[in-house]
Protein backbone atom coordinates (compact mmCIF):
# COMPACT_ATOMS: atom_id res chain seq x y z
CA UNK A 1 0.00 0.00 0.00
CA UNK A 2 1.46 3.29 -1.11
CA UNK A 3 0.86 6.55 0.68
CA UNK A 4 0.53 9.65 -1.44
CA UNK A 5 2.78 12.45 -0.30
CA UNK A 6 1.25 15.87 -0.19
CA UNK A 7 3.21 18.44 -2.13
CA UNK A 8 3.05 22.18 -1.68
CA UNK A 9 1.20 24.05 -4.39
CA UNK A 10 3.65 26.39 -6.09
CA UNK A 11 0.91 28.88 -6.96
CA UNK A 12 -0.46 29.21 -3.41
CA UNK A 13 0.64 32.41 -1.56
CA UNK A 14 2.04 30.75 1.56
CA UNK A 15 4.10 33.87 2.25
CA UNK A 16 0.91 35.93 2.41
CA UNK A 17 -0.67 33.55 4.91
CA UNK A 18 2.45 33.80 7.10
CA UNK A 19 2.45 37.61 6.78
CA UNK A 20 -1.25 37.82 7.72
CA UNK A 21 -0.74 35.61 10.78
CA UNK A 22 2.17 37.76 11.93
CA UNK A 23 0.14 40.94 11.30
CA UNK A 24 -2.75 39.55 13.37
CA UNK A 25 -0.37 38.57 16.19
CA UNK A 26 1.13 42.06 16.25
CA UNK A 27 -2.35 43.63 16.15
CA UNK A 28 -3.37 41.54 19.18
CA UNK A 29 -0.17 42.61 20.96
CA UNK A 30 -0.93 46.27 20.24
CA UNK A 31 -4.50 45.89 21.49
CA UNK A 32 -3.55 44.12 24.71
CA UNK A 33 -0.30 45.87 25.64
CA UNK A 34 -0.42 49.38 27.07
CA UNK A 35 3.12 50.13 25.91
CA UNK A 36 2.62 48.98 22.33
CA UNK A 37 -0.76 50.67 22.06
CA UNK A 38 0.83 53.94 23.20
CA UNK A 39 3.65 53.60 20.67
CA UNK A 40 1.18 52.75 17.90
CA UNK A 41 -1.08 55.72 18.75
CA UNK A 42 1.91 58.08 18.58
CA UNK A 43 3.47 56.70 15.40
CA UNK A 44 0.13 56.39 13.59
CA UNK A 45 -0.24 60.17 13.75
CA UNK A 46 2.27 60.35 10.91
CA UNK A 47 0.33 58.06 8.57
CA UNK A 48 -1.67 60.93 7.10
CA UNK A 49 1.50 62.88 6.28
CA UNK A 50 3.14 59.82 4.71
CA UNK A 51 0.10 59.09 2.54
CA UNK A 52 -0.28 62.75 1.53
CA UNK A 53 3.39 63.15 0.61
CA UNK A 54 3.34 59.91 -1.37
CA UNK A 55 0.13 60.58 -3.30
CA UNK A 56 0.91 64.19 -4.19
CA UNK A 57 4.55 63.44 -4.94
CA UNK A 58 3.78 60.47 -7.17
CA UNK A 59 1.00 62.26 -9.03
CA UNK A 60 3.28 65.19 -9.80
CA UNK A 61 6.19 62.86 -10.65
CA UNK A 62 3.94 60.93 -13.06
CA UNK A 63 2.85 64.11 -14.86
CA UNK A 64 6.43 65.41 -15.07
CA UNK A 65 7.75 61.98 -16.05
CA UNK A 66 5.25 61.67 -18.89
CA UNK A 67 6.21 65.13 -20.16
CA UNK A 68 9.91 64.26 -20.06
CA UNK A 69 9.27 60.91 -21.77
CA UNK A 70 7.39 62.61 -24.61
CA UNK A 71 10.20 65.15 -24.90
CA UNK A 72 12.69 62.29 -25.15
CA UNK A 73 10.67 60.78 -28.02
CA UNK A 74 10.51 64.10 -29.86
CA UNK A 75 11.92 64.33 -33.37
CA UNK A 76 13.75 67.49 -32.32
CA UNK A 77 17.32 66.66 -31.31
CA UNK A 78 17.48 69.64 -28.96
CA UNK A 79 14.30 68.66 -27.07
CA UNK A 80 15.23 64.97 -26.86
CA UNK A 81 18.73 65.81 -25.60
CA UNK A 82 17.31 68.15 -22.94
CA UNK A 83 15.12 65.27 -21.73
CA UNK A 84 18.07 62.86 -21.73
CA UNK A 85 20.21 65.39 -19.82
CA UNK A 86 17.47 65.77 -17.18
CA UNK A 87 17.01 62.00 -16.77
CA UNK A 88 20.70 61.17 -16.46
CA UNK A 89 21.51 64.02 -14.07
CA UNK A 90 18.56 63.42 -11.76
CA UNK A 91 19.03 59.63 -11.70
CA UNK A 92 22.68 60.10 -10.79
CA UNK A 93 21.93 61.99 -7.57
CA UNK A 94 20.99 59.97 -4.44
CA UNK A 95 17.48 60.73 -3.22
CA UNK A 96 18.69 61.89 0.19
CA UNK A 97 21.17 64.32 -1.38
CA UNK A 98 18.47 65.59 -3.74
CA UNK A 99 16.17 66.09 -0.77
CA UNK A 100 18.74 68.22 1.03
CA UNK A 101 19.59 70.16 -2.13
CA UNK A 102 15.97 71.03 -2.88
CA UNK A 103 15.24 71.89 0.75
CA UNK A 104 18.23 74.13 1.43
CA UNK A 105 19.36 75.29 -2.04
CA UNK A 106 16.49 74.94 -4.47
CA UNK A 107 13.75 76.31 -2.20
CA UNK A 108 15.62 79.55 -1.33
CA UNK A 109 16.46 80.00 -5.01
CA UNK A 110 12.80 79.57 -6.00
CA UNK A 111 11.72 82.09 -3.37
CA UNK A 112 14.33 84.58 -4.59
CA UNK A 113 13.20 84.09 -8.20
CA UNK A 114 9.57 84.60 -7.18
CA UNK A 115 10.46 87.85 -5.45
CA UNK A 116 12.29 89.07 -8.56
CA UNK A 117 9.40 88.21 -10.88
CA UNK A 118 6.78 89.76 -8.61
CA UNK A 119 8.80 92.88 -7.78
CA UNK A 120 6.43 95.21 -9.75
CA UNK A 121 3.42 93.84 -7.87
CA UNK A 122 5.25 94.14 -4.57
CA UNK A 123 6.10 97.78 -5.38
CA UNK A 124 2.39 98.46 -5.89
CA UNK A 125 1.54 96.81 -2.60
CA UNK A 126 -0.43 94.01 -4.27
CA UNK A 127 1.89 91.29 -3.01
CA UNK A 128 4.16 90.95 -0.03
CA UNK A 129 7.72 89.77 -0.20
CA UNK A 130 7.94 86.00 0.07
CA UNK A 131 10.16 84.43 2.72
CA UNK A 132 11.91 81.07 2.73
CA UNK A 133 10.05 80.30 5.95
CA UNK A 134 6.79 80.47 3.98
CA UNK A 135 8.00 77.48 1.93
CA UNK A 136 6.98 74.54 4.13
CA UNK A 137 9.37 71.66 4.63
CA UNK A 138 6.66 69.23 3.59
CA UNK A 139 6.33 70.85 0.17
CA UNK A 140 10.11 70.96 -0.21
CA UNK A 141 10.12 67.20 0.42
CA UNK A 142 7.28 66.67 -2.08
CA UNK A 143 9.13 68.64 -4.76
CA UNK A 144 12.31 66.63 -4.14
CA UNK A 145 10.45 63.31 -4.43
CA UNK A 146 8.68 64.60 -7.54
CA UNK A 147 11.93 65.49 -9.29
CA UNK A 148 13.74 62.35 -8.16
CA UNK A 149 11.05 59.89 -9.22
CA UNK A 150 10.07 61.73 -12.44
CA UNK A 151 13.35 60.66 -14.07
CA UNK A 152 12.70 56.97 -13.38
CA UNK A 153 9.04 57.21 -14.37
CA UNK A 154 10.04 58.95 -17.61
CA UNK A 155 12.13 55.92 -18.57
CA UNK A 156 9.25 53.59 -17.73
CA UNK A 157 6.87 55.62 -19.90
CA UNK A 158 9.39 55.82 -22.74
CA UNK A 159 9.94 52.06 -22.77
CA UNK A 160 6.20 51.40 -22.68
CA UNK A 161 5.42 53.80 -25.51
CA UNK A 162 8.22 52.40 -27.67
CA UNK A 163 6.93 48.87 -27.09
CA UNK A 164 3.84 49.63 -29.19
CA UNK A 165 4.27 48.32 -32.72
CA UNK A 166 4.94 50.94 -35.36
CA UNK A 167 2.30 49.31 -37.56
CA UNK A 168 -0.39 50.24 -35.03
CA UNK A 169 0.59 53.89 -35.24
CA UNK A 170 0.76 53.79 -39.03
CA UNK A 171 -2.70 52.25 -39.19
CA UNK A 172 -4.04 55.02 -36.96
CA UNK A 173 -2.45 57.60 -39.26
CA UNK A 174 -4.11 55.94 -42.24
CA UNK A 175 -7.47 56.30 -40.51
CA UNK A 176 -6.89 60.04 -40.25
CA UNK A 177 -6.31 60.22 -36.49
CA UNK A 178 -4.33 63.22 -35.27
CA UNK A 179 -1.26 62.94 -33.04
CA UNK A 180 -3.21 63.40 -29.78
CA UNK A 181 -5.96 60.94 -30.75
CA UNK A 182 -3.39 58.39 -31.88
CA UNK A 183 -1.69 58.65 -28.50
CA UNK A 184 -4.96 58.68 -26.54
CA UNK A 185 -6.77 55.82 -28.31
CA UNK A 186 -4.01 53.64 -29.79
CA UNK A 187 -0.61 54.08 -28.17
CA UNK A 188 -1.44 54.74 -24.51
CA UNK A 189 -3.91 51.87 -23.87
CA UNK A 190 -1.39 49.34 -25.20
CA UNK A 191 1.62 50.97 -23.56
CA UNK A 192 -0.09 51.15 -20.16
CA UNK A 193 -0.24 47.35 -19.87
CA UNK A 194 3.55 47.25 -20.27
CA UNK A 195 4.08 50.24 -18.02
CA UNK A 196 1.90 49.14 -15.10
CA UNK A 197 4.19 46.56 -13.38
CA UNK A 198 7.32 48.77 -13.09
CA UNK A 199 5.16 51.87 -12.57
CA UNK A 200 3.34 50.30 -9.62
CA UNK A 201 6.66 49.05 -8.24
CA UNK A 202 7.93 52.63 -8.18
CA UNK A 203 4.75 53.67 -6.37
CA UNK A 204 5.46 51.17 -3.60
CA UNK A 205 9.09 52.34 -3.53
CA UNK A 206 7.97 55.93 -3.00
CA UNK A 207 5.91 54.88 0.02
CA UNK A 208 9.14 53.64 1.57
CA UNK A 209 11.29 56.53 0.33
CA UNK A 210 8.81 58.99 1.81
CA UNK A 211 10.44 58.09 5.13
CA UNK A 212 13.42 60.19 4.01
CA UNK A 213 11.38 63.34 4.58
CA UNK A 214 11.87 62.75 8.30
CA UNK A 215 15.40 64.17 7.98
CA UNK A 216 13.74 67.56 7.34
CA UNK A 217 11.59 67.24 10.44
CA UNK A 218 8.39 66.48 8.51
CA UNK A 219 6.06 64.65 10.90
CA UNK A 220 5.64 61.41 8.95
CA UNK A 221 5.63 57.88 10.39
CA UNK A 222 9.40 57.70 10.73
CA UNK A 223 9.72 61.14 12.32
CA UNK A 224 6.98 60.40 14.87
CA UNK A 225 8.75 57.16 15.73
CA UNK A 226 12.07 58.97 16.05
CA UNK A 227 10.57 61.54 18.41
CA UNK A 228 8.95 58.89 20.61
CA UNK A 229 12.03 56.67 20.73
CA UNK A 230 14.38 59.54 21.61
CA UNK A 231 12.15 60.54 24.53
CA UNK A 232 11.31 57.09 25.88
CA UNK A 233 14.39 55.08 24.80
CA UNK A 234 11.98 52.34 23.66
CA UNK A 235 13.82 51.80 20.39
CA UNK A 236 12.87 48.15 19.87
CA UNK A 237 9.16 48.68 20.43
CA UNK A 238 9.02 51.95 18.48
CA UNK A 239 10.83 50.88 15.34
CA UNK A 240 9.08 47.52 15.35
CA UNK A 241 5.77 49.40 15.15
CA UNK A 242 7.18 51.75 12.49
CA UNK A 243 8.22 48.74 10.39
CA UNK A 244 4.82 47.11 10.99
CA UNK A 245 2.90 50.14 9.72
CA UNK A 246 5.09 50.46 6.63
CA UNK A 247 4.64 46.76 5.88
CA UNK A 248 0.86 47.09 6.17
CA UNK A 249 0.93 49.99 3.70
CA UNK A 250 3.35 48.49 1.19
CA UNK A 251 2.07 44.90 1.17
CA UNK A 252 -1.55 46.06 0.97
CA UNK A 253 -0.69 48.38 -1.91
CA UNK A 254 1.32 45.67 -3.69
CA UNK A 255 -1.57 43.20 -3.48
CA UNK A 256 -4.03 45.79 -4.84
CA UNK A 257 -1.74 46.64 -7.76
CA UNK A 258 -1.13 42.96 -8.56
CA UNK A 259 -4.89 42.40 -8.62
CA UNK A 260 -5.19 45.29 -11.07
CA UNK A 261 -2.48 43.78 -13.28
CA UNK A 262 -4.21 40.38 -13.31
CA UNK A 263 -7.52 42.02 -14.16
CA UNK A 264 -5.99 43.91 -17.05
CA UNK A 265 -4.33 40.76 -18.38
CA UNK A 266 -7.62 38.88 -18.06
CA UNK A 267 -9.51 41.59 -19.91
CA UNK A 268 -6.90 41.57 -22.65
CA UNK A 269 -6.92 37.80 -23.16
CA UNK A 270 -10.72 37.50 -23.06
CA UNK A 271 -11.44 40.47 -25.32
CA UNK A 272 -13.38 39.34 -28.43
CA UNK A 273 -11.55 39.57 -31.72
CA UNK A 274 -13.04 41.84 -34.40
Amino acid sequence: MTVKRRTLRPDFPYWLVAAILIAIAVAVLIATSGLYSQVFATVAKGVGVTVRVTLIGYALASALGLAVALMGLSRSTVISQIARFYIEIVRGVPMLVLLFWIAFVGAPAMVALWNVLTQPLQALGLLGEASVRDFSLEWRAIIALTIGYSAFIAEIFRAGIQSVEVGQVEAAKALGLGRYRRFRHVVWPQAFRTILPPYSNDFVAMVKDSSLVSVLGVADITQMGKIYASGSFRFFETYSIVAYIYLILTIGLSLALRALERRMRFNTTTAPEH
